[in-house]
């Protein structure tokens, strides 16, 4: 076998030994590593050194000391990507052989991880900070004292608890605000430390020839990914003391200043300010309802990315350990400072002597947390990939089974190390034990963090349901059903054979899937309940097949079924949306995650206040790896039609008005432009750096909204209409990339990208239609302008169509002053002097044209937004008292809205109150009925008796102000 093993490895093993006992570590090693085999092929010297002797414990330590004498002779950034990168997989695999080979406990090889990491990381900053200075000059303050760029590393990094593969969670500061001394020209500190940053990012996270050294996160920071990549102590401060929230206390628990030196002033004061905020002076039972909603969080994260066999964040698993650690922490360390550690490790016992966990409980907890690790960090040695997913694959159970039947663990309240043994030799046996470990922290995680879910009680609760339970099989037949309708007066008889259809079609579908043993017990218990619901009401035929059809998308997926069952209110809400909108009902079966809003009243009525969307987005994202694409922009989806979700439940329960229901909407598209843009920015830096132009944190680029958009104004079906603007000098480039490019390219691009993510076509179709063809020369110019040349092409060379857009124009994304910009460009355009007989005339044609392209032309109906009298008509009069009124009433101009706007016609004497209000009712109305079709997935066609008073007014005051 040991033959066979090392020809296959491809390794250079002298003859001599290829059949000798002599190498069975080495075997054992590539056995149960694919890394440690790719690194001997990749690096041979390691591999004569290790057969001259093999890796013991004391060969795994001076880290700093090693790699400074390796970087002595770097003399470049390609060269130190190189030397970290081979430095960081040689360590890796010294120590994948100790824990294959079971020479040290489980403790130690994580501890000796998080060591080899802080090295790593601390001796790019050192050596990049050396190299920036160069180039830059040395940052000072005020006082003309050196700055340091000080590093947290957060999560197992800071707790001295990493993974083989683990991301790394950094948050970058530095102490005072100044600039450079010494370089060429001096620059603010800020922008030395994020151009730094950046290079340490690429350094450390950059795939190359030699693979990485750490993925690196920085969503940890104050603000995310739309947050600065450096702050001072002094911004730091302010955010953590007025904006900190409850989950950035509880992964500020873990936060280490890599490097940590007690002597330092810098490293002093920065763990001085952070401490009022994670800790707090008084006992903080609040904690435990923030941590019980981030379990939830996570838990519906689990069932939406079914990570059910994911022994991370799993029930029972490493994360329910370390929330129960950190919950005690929370609540109590700022009074019992003893739980003011980082480690998990050392936090346990103390509970114990606190009284807070039994000693039985710990040690439970301990050891179930140790044998989560070795599981962990044997899974991530196979191929240094991150994950916690348990393999299907023979040949990783195997190594699991063989890794976990014993290990060394180091006693919680001594110092002394016992070897632990499972009585496990297969696969099934190996998942009895996790099970137990997983069951005996959740009982704990119960106690403590939240009441253990009961279990529904899945006996019939009446005798209908009784009945039901007998008919609803795959054989189910017409007198059956006949006999159990004839109890629900409000069901017609000549409806039975439809309703029987439904159920037989559906019912002959499902008997050939793989739905499982539970997952049929449980739709057992759950058709009954949903037939009885929807058979009490009238609009049963509706119901039927939309409800059917939410739950034939997940009868594969057990979980989702159980929720139905167990969470009583959900069924009522989910009939009560389903009898109203067609939309949602194919939404929630498209995204049965939305079934999870559905879990008391708050996910029907309580929508996000306004200003609330973008960091709620950002809370949503963070979760996902920043560098999956594709499950980031599928994050945006989820996100969208979660609260989509929630504001059609609100407009369809009388709960908001509709001006409010497209408030919610636009401000909902407003976050995920934000979002997009920052994805998009964040990309093209990586490769291009950024506009030199700019200050640190500025982007230089506006988005601007048009039509619904702009006008606060979108409907459920909206698309966004967009125009890009910059503001970067014709001459400039871009600089801190891997390539440079001229500043106009690389907005060129980044409006590109913007559009590529919008329009990205999945499974779960685009994020929204964007159209872009409003920018100045429309499908002709380009995707993106400058502020001047916008400016000079409103003023000078735009029709009257498209001055009427700009009517409805916003800027939705970009810096205050770049609003401000927009701003003054759109209003000194509207204000322009105007004949107001050629303005009328171009109006009137242009309606004209629309109508006969685009109306019903029906005597019978009535087409909302496109007939005379219709939408349309409104928004035209509207334009109209803009452009040509703007001149001698500036205040026509500010607003975008047509009801805003009507209402400065008053203000200015164009409108009389009464004409005022009654076109914003009719405005109103016609809205409101387009928003209910569209969640009927209707056109906007009424018959023509509707809105006849409606239409007769706006076709007078067209009349007045147009004819």
């Amino acid at each position: 076998m040991l033959t066979t093993l090392i020809s296959q490895s491809e390794l250079n093993v002298p003859t001599d030994l290829q059949n000798s006992e002599q190498i069975q570590p080495l075997v054992t090693a590539i056995s149960l590593s694919n890394f440690v085999h790719q690194t001997l092929q990749k690096q041979p010297d390691l591999l004569a050194e290790w057969l001259a002797k093999f890796p013991t414990p004391d060969d795994c330590n001076n880290y700093a000391e090693r790699l400074a004498k390796v970087l002595a002779s770097v003399e470049n950034e390609e060269m130190l990507g190189q030397v970290l990168r081979q430095f960081r997989h040689r360590e890796l695999a010294r120590l994948s052989f100790i824990q294959s080979n079971k020479l040290a406990t489980v403790e130690f090889v994580f501890q000796r991880l998080s060591d080899l990491a802080e090295s790593l990381i601390l001796a790019a900053r050192d050596w990049l900070f050396q190299c920036c200075c160069a180039e830059y000059g040395t940052p000072k303050n005020t006082l003309g004292e050196t700055q340091e760029l000080l590093i947290l590393g957060m999560g197992k990094l800071g707790g001295r608890e990493l993974n083989f593969s683990s991301d790394i969670d950094l948050i970058f500061t530095y102490p005072d605000i100044g600039e450079t001394e010494g370089g060429r020209k001096p620059i603010e500190n800020s922008k030395f430390f994020t151009r730094m940053g950046q290079r340490l990012i690429k350094v450390l996270d950059e795939i190359t020839a030699d693979g990485f050294v750490y993925r690196t996160d920085m969503r940890l920071r104050p603000f995310g990914d739309s947050g600065a990549l450096v702050l001072s102590f002094t911004a730091m401060e302010d955010y953590y003391q007025e904006q900190g929230r409850d989950w950035e206390r509880y992964a500020m628990i873990k936060a280490k200043i890599l490097g940590e030196d007690n002597q330092n002033l810098n490293h002093r004061y920065l763990k001085q300010m952070l401490r009022p905020f994670v800790y707090r002076r008084y006992l903080d039972f609040s904690a435990i309802q923030s941590l019980r909603e981030m379990k939830e969080k996570i838990s519906r994260e689990v069932v939406r990315r079914n990570l059910t066999d994911n022994i991370k964040l799993g029930a029972g698993g490493i994360r329910e350990v370390e929330f129960i650690a950190q919950t005690f922490q929370m609540i109590r360390s700022g009074r019992d400072k003893i739980l003011q550690e980082r480690s998990l490790l050392k936090v346990l016992p103390r509970l114990a002597e606190l009284n807070l966990l039994t000693r039985t409980q710990v040690q439970t907890l301990h050891n179930a947390y140790i044998f989560y690790r070795q599981i962990e960090n044997v899974l991530q040695a196979i191929d240094d990939k991150q994950t916690q997913t348990l393999p299907t694959d023979e040949a990783s159970q195997a190594r699991l089974i063989f890794a976990c039947q014993s290990y060394y663990q180091q006693d919680l309240y001594s110092e002394k190390t016992h070897w632990v043994e499972h009585s496990f030799n297969d696969w099934q046996q190996f998942m009895a034990v996790l099970s137990q470990y997983q069951q005996a922290v959740r009982q704990i995680f119960n106690e403590i963090i939240g009441e253990e879910e009961t279990q529904a009680n899945c006996n019939p609760v009446n005798e209908k349901l009784a009945e039901w339970k007998d008919i609803l099989h795959y054989n189910i037949r017409l007198e059956d059903l006949s006999a159990v309708l004839k109890g629900y007066p409000k069901v017609a008889e000549n409806d039975y054979t439809e309703i029987f259809r439904h159920f037989s079609t559906t019912f002959q579908d499902w008997v050939k899937r793989p739905i499982g043993v539970r997952g049929r017990e449980v739709l057992r218990n759950l058709m009954p309940r949903i037939a009885d619901s929807i058979f009490k009401g009238e609009d049963h035929l509706l119901l039927l097949p939309r409800v059917l059809n939410i739950v034939d998308k997940i009868t594969t997926r057990t979980t989702y079924l159980e929720l139905m069952l167990e969470k009583d209110q959900i069924l009522p809400h989910l009939l009560a949306l389903c009898s109203k909108s067609v939309m949602i009902a194919e939404q929630i079966a498209r995204y049965p995650m939305l079934l999870d809003e559905l879990i008391g009243n708050r996910g029907l009525t309580d929508v996000l206040p306004f200003e609330q969307y973008q960091s709620a987005l950002q809370d949503y994202l963070i979760r996902i790896p920043e560098e999956d694409e594709e499950a980031l922009i599928d994050g945006l989806r989820q996100f969208k039609q979660t609260h989509i979700l929630r504001i059609a439940a609100a407009d369809i329960l009388g709960v908001l008005p509709v001006m409010k229901i497209s408030d919610h909407l636009t401000y909902l598209a407003e976050a995920i432009i934000n979002a997009v843009v920052n994805m998009a920015w964040k990309q093209l830096t990586q490769r291009f750096g950024v506009p030199a132009h700019l200050e640190a944190a500025e982007q230089g680029f506006a988005v601007i909204g048009y039509g619904k958009l702009g006008g606060i104004e979108l409907g459920y079906n909206s698309d966004l209409d967009l125009v890009f603007l910059h503001n970067a000098p014709d001459d400039g480039e871009t600089e801190g990339g891997r390539k440079t490019i001229s500043s106009h390219q690389f907005y060129l691009k980044l409006a590109q990208k913007i559009n590529s993510i919008f329009n990205l076509n999945t499974s779960a179709g685009v994020l929204y239609e964007v159209d872009m063809r409003l920018r100045p020369s429309g499908e002709a110019g380009l995707l993106v302008s400058t502020f001047k040349a916008y400016d000079y092409y409103q003023k000078n060379e735009a029709w009257t169509w498209e001055r009427q857009a700009l009517v409805r124009a916003r800027c939705v994304f970009g810096a205050e002053n770049l609003k401000q910009a927009f701003e003054q460009i759109r209003q000194s355009t509207l204000a322009q002097p105007r004949a107001s007989g050629q303005l009328r005339q171009e109006i009137c044609e242009m309606r004209q044209k629309m109508y006969q392209h685009l109306s019903s032309h029906s005597a019978e109906q009535f087409h909302i937004k496109q007939d005379q009298g219709g939408i349309t008509d409104i928004e035209f009069i509207a334009q109209y008292l803009v452009l040509a009124h703007s001149h001698q009433h500036p205040k026509m101009a500010v607003w975008s809205d047509n009801v805003r706007i009507f209402d400065s016609a008053v203000e200015c004497g164009i409108l009389s109150f009464e004409q005022s209000e009654q076109l914003q009712h009719c405005y109103t109305a016609l809205r409101n009925k387009i928003h209910h079709l569209n969640l009927l997935r209707k056109d906007s066609v009424v018959d023509a008796s509707e809105f006849t008073t409606e239409r007769a007014f706006v076709r007078e005051m067209w009349q007045r102000l147009l004819a």
